[in-house]
């Protein structure tokens, strides 16, 4: 006699192979035919993929898109001014001790089956999660309520679901650039399905309805992203140095060396693209055809720390472990908690200059901090952010 086994009236094994296929359908949509493949060390396979058939033109709004490989305008740059021992020019990824791409190419980070697998859905791979943001709200009541001399004063913004930050804002009507040197970490995270980061974004529209631009590093349960993980559909990859995702060579240790990368996110006024430079390394922009509400400026520049996970804001029995930063609090400063350093945006005067005002949100200060510091008066100003939860945090062990 055969024993049946019916769940829901529901073939498996069929469900299965459709779910196979529907990933390995993925895969092939995600991983472009490479020119030359590159084995890295750390088991990440960079491809080598011709620059015009990469993963952005499959966005419908870019089928006619001819690339631009350069910014028509370069903006003021700054040398650090940090007195701290660091290294904001460390740009040696993994990868790249095994190889490198040829001319005509751009290197991008292969999607494994294994990670499609680990993935709550498909069509949720490479998301972070849902988010809404206050920060778009750029009335005058908004901004004068909310841009006190008081830095360190919190506020009511609207909710970002599943999503707890420490960030760093500057409102207002006309940002068209914004720099940073982000701290680089190797956090922990608790499942496979959390992100940590630390990152600067641009953002303009409405309440519900916005547009975001990000870029900094990650980390997630699966592997860590020390570059940028942006996974922005539409972003257009030009460089042959950097492959979105893949790990750096070096990241900071606690008490030991510190390392950092400089990010620059700039508007270019003649094709209104916004273009994502690490380190002096050119390395794509979000294309104006994608855009809408950020064709032109940007309402608000963010710098900080995003925790992700199902596990976050008060009303669960149970908070996430997960780290933001380097799991230290902001109070412990350099060589301890996350840093970004040399904050700077650009308005509408064409100047490169420190956000005034500016002012920081900790979504949960029970279980993350912030902090601004100075070391003296003619010091460039440290934003910390960080943190591991712990009993204060609405936090019981499963």
């Amino acid at each position: 006699m055969a024993l049946l086994v019916f769940d829901g009236g529901v073939d498996v094994k069929a469900e299965a192979r459709k779910t196979l296929s529907e990933i390995d359908k993925k895969l092939k949509l995600l991983n472009k035919p490479a020119i030359k493949s590159i084995k890295s060390e750390d088991g990440d396979i960079i491809d080598c993929v011709d620059i015009y058939k990469q993963p952005a033109f499959d966005h419908p709004a870019l089928r006619n898109h001819t690339i631009q490989m350069r910014p028509n305008t370069i903006f003021a740059s700054e040398t650090s001014t940090t007195k701290h021992e660091s290294s904001p020019a460390m740009l040696t990824q993994t990868w790249q001790k095994s190889g490198s791409c040829p001319k005509g190419t751009v290197a991008i980070r292969r999607v494994k089956r294994k990670e499609l697998l680990k993935a709550d859905s498909l069509e949720h791979f490479g998301r972070d999660g849902p988010r809404t943001s206050f920060a778009v709200n750029t009335s005058k009541e908004f901004i004068k309520k909310n841009t006190s001399n008081d830095e360190s004063k919190f506020f009511e913004c609207f909710p970002a679901p599943e999503h707890s930050y420490a960030n760093l804002y500057a409102v207002g009507n006309n940002f068209i650039g914004a720099r940073g040197d982000i701290n680089l970490w190797n956090p922990l995270v608790e499942s496979y399905d959390e992100i940590t980061s630390a990152q600067i974004s641009l953002k303009s529209g409405f309440v519900e309805n916005f547009e975001s631009i990000e870029a900094g590093w990650m980390l997630d349960g699966y592997r860590l992203t020390g570059c940028i993980n942006l996974n922005c559909a539409g972003f257009v990859h030009t460089s042959l140095v950097i492959a979105l995702g893949a790990t750096f060579t070096k990241v900071s240790k606690l008490h030991g060396p510190q390392f950092q990368i400089n990010l620059r996110i700039d508007h270019d006024p003649i094709t209104n693209h916004w273009w994502l430079q690490i380190c002096n390394e050119v390395v794509g922009y979000w294309p104006a055809e994608i855009l809408q509400y950020l064709k032109e400026k940007a309402s608000i520049v963010a710098w900080g720390g995003d925790v992700y996970s199902k596990y976050v804001k008060p009303g669960h029995p149970y908070h996430t472990t997960a780290y933001m930063g380097s799991g230290e609090a902001a109070s412990e400063l350099f060589g301890s908690a996350n840093f970004i350093t040399n904050i700077r945006i650009i308005d509408d005067s064409l100047q490169l200059k420190y956000p005034d005002p500016a002012f920081f949100v900790v979504d949960e200060p029970n279980c993350y901090s912030a902090l601004i510091h100075k070391a003296d008066c003619d010091s460039e100003p440290y934003f910390y952010f960080g943190g591991h939860p712990d009993d204060k945090c609405v936090y019981n062990k499963k």
